[in-house]
């Protein structure tokens, strides 16, 4: 799906709005993730049964799963479909591409050396101050009851699934050079010979983690991502600004598969998590996603369960509906994968980040969140990218706390202690944000706890998607940086593929509102309706299409343009008051009416006190019947 982006001026106030269509996946051109059945031979029979359809490009070892290519061209996708439907063959699917789950901020961002920082903020060099956001979490009151670091009470593996790690940074360090001892070590290979697979994982010389996109042991962070989310972890347990610098309570695990673009494969997401489980992290934290099923994914995510391992997933940052428009991995039902909204400092839910009350669990800040990135410097950014691993951290330290219970113990206790707030009702499962005080609080409570999970059977979604194609796009978390970035798909194992649109609402030379009352009262509309006159540039594809925007009111916006466009995709406006000192967000659907022949943006779930505030703004204009 395409993001769609717009702006609309107006004397009064800025509308902005942003809408998805539906768009074929984005997936590894000519690339496929094959299982043969445990009962044919599973991939025994690999090589007669790939012959003439595909090429072995990769194993997983332990995995019985395989990576294999086909030649683009005609014959794609009929040995596509000959292996699809081969009986011996558990499922064959697309290596799909997934995104980190970052947004760009406003304006430019200055990345600041320590010194800088400090000059700048000098508060937040206190030892007891959580500087790297300022939502009310109780981060800092937790510390003061964390256990002491020990044999019983020793660092808990969070495994940052990402773009890598800058391991020069001051926070990173060892911690005889200054740092806090962060980094992740494998004594087998710590204390082998070079070159050698000393603890046998397949892995040679991963004394500190993994690139599977190069296949080394170098996962240097080349994006600022991995870097900046790796700081938030190790940040929940100390101020990471102060210095000098703790030992930090946790480990992190670098396993890198996101590129230099933030984009990765399924299929090295999919080792970097087996490889997660398989070498101690307790916690996985994935701030990255995809619009497509993956099943290949969800064995990986139910393998993390199956060894009581939280999973940590980003819901996305496209303001949509996550029970409507799934992302992956965070719309996986497994027992211990937790979904996480952004939350502003007020806590209420991002502008940009996905919800939904059946599949989004928790909320946790996502919004101009301080931290690492490579150069031993710190900047602020913003996502469900910075949400998740709040609370990956959070859980890590709780764990220390109470080490017996399973993943899916500690998902429920995250849940249990989160803080209620109003704002978000009906937007994450538990209308509550992450309350870091009580939930280590609480954790300390369950040291004797046993560790209990219910059986958990993977429930598969039918899959859709047949050959990868030349140049298909598809659906990612993604970055909120360019309009035509591409944004979630259907999330039924890939979706249709429709009109990616981009459309830019240009201020009139004289914008004119009224509103449109009806003369006979039993037609008389629900909402007053204010009358625009203002031009609309519609891009479909790369063609540029004019129309025009024709009313808008608490119930809505209609516009005409010259071309059809994809009805049913999700729309977010964010509204600016006149004085711009307060914005709010509206969401809706794209609609058609046949009856006024224009399209329309629905907004019939809007909260009341959005709409009470749009009419609070606009009860200064001049009405006429």
């Amino acid at each position: 799906m395409k993001r769609i982006l717009g702006a609309l001026f107006i004397p009064f106030s800025l509308l902005s709005f942003a809408a998805y269509a539906q768009n074929d996946p984005k997936v590894v051109p000519g690339e496929y993730l094959i299982k043969f059945k445990a009962s044919s031979g599973g991939p025994t029979i690999a090589q007669t049964k790939l012959l003439g359809k595909a090429s072995l490009k990769a194993a997983f070892p332990g995995l019985d799963i395989m990576q294999v290519t086909m030649k683009s061209g005609p014959d794609e996708k009929a040995s596509f479909e000959a292996l699809k439907n081969d009986p011996d063959v558990e499922y064959i699917e697309p290596n799909y591409i997934l995104d980190k789950a970052e947004v760009a901020l406003n304006g430019s961002v200055e990345r600041l050396t320590y010194e800088q920082f400090a000059n700048s903020s000098p508060a937040s060099t206190d030892p007891a101050v959580y500087a790297q956001s300022n939502a009310a979490t109780g981060v800092a009151n937790a510390w003061p009851l964390l256990s002491s670091l020990s044999a019983q009470n020793g660092k808990v593996i969070v495994a940052v699934v990402d773009t890598g790690l800058d391991r020069y940074h001051d926070v990173f360090k060892p911690l005889a050079n200054g740092g806090t001892g962060a980094l992740w070590v494998n004594p087998v290979e710590a204390a082998g010979q070079p070159g050698v697979d000393d603890d046998q994982n397949g892995y040679v010389d991963d004394v500190n983690g993994w690139n599977f996109i190069t296949n080394t042991n170098n996962f240097m962070d080349d994006d600022d991502h991995g870097t900046h989310v790796a700081g938030i972890v190790v940040g929940t347990g100390q101020n990471i600004f102060a210095r000098p610098l703790q030992e930090s309570k946790i480990s992190i695990m670098p396993l890198k598969f996101l590129g230099a673009t933030g984009s990765g494969s399924t299929s090295n997401a999919i080792r970097a998590i087996y490889y997660a489980v398989n070498n101690g992290a307790r916690v996985i934290n994935n701030s990255w996603g995809g619009g497509s099923y993956s099943r290949s994914l969800h064995d990986a995510i139910t393998y993390a369960y199956e060894r009581r391992v939280l999973v940590v997933s980003a819901a996305g940052n496209y303001g949509s509906n996550n029970d409507a428009s799934p992302m992956y991995p965070a719309n996986y039902d497994v027992p211990s994968n937790i979904s996480i909204a952004s939350s502003s400092r007020y806590d209420d839910l991002s502008s940009f980040s996905n919800y939904g009350a059946s599949t989004v669990h928790v909320a946790s800040p996502g919004e101009y969140i301080e931290s690492t990135v490579p150069g031993n410097t710190t900047m602020p950014m913003n996502g469900t990218s910075m949400a998740a691993p709040f609370v990956a951290g959070m859980a890590a330290l709780a764990f220390r706390e109470a080490p017996s219970l399973s993943g899916y113990q500690m998902k429920q206790l995250i849940l249990g202690t989160a803080s209620a707030k109003s704002f978000l009702n009906n937007l994450v499962y538990s209308s509550a944000r992450i309350d870091a005080y009580e939930m280590i609080r609480t954790s300390q409570q369950m040291v004797a706890t046993a560790s209990t999970q219910p059986d958990y059977k993977p429930y598969y979604l039918t899959e859709q998607a047949s050959t990868s194609g030349s140049g298909a796009a598809g659906g990612g978390c993604g970055l909120v940086k360019a309009v035509t970035h591409n944004g979630p798909g259907s999330g039924q194992g890939g979706g249709a593929g429709a009109i990616a649109v981009v459309i830019g609402l240009l201020m009139a030379p004289l914008v004119v509102w009224q509103v449109l009352r009806s003369r006979d009262p039993k037609r008389r509309r629900r909402y007053e309706r204010f009358k625009m006159n203002s031009e609309i540039r519609v891009t479909v594809g790369d063609r540029e299409l004019i129309g025009a925007v024709n009313t808008i009111s608490e119930g809505g916006l209609s516009f005409n343009a010259d071309a059809a466009l994809e009805k049913g995709g999700i729309v977010t406006m964010r509204i600016q008051s006149p004085d711009g000192h307060e914005v709010i967000e509206v969401q809706g659907q794209v609609v058609w009416s046949e009856q006024n022949q224009a399209y329309g943006v629905q907004f019939a779930n809007a909260r009341q006190g959005t709409l009470a505030m749009i009419r609070d703004w606009t009860s200064g204009l001049i009405k006429s019947s």
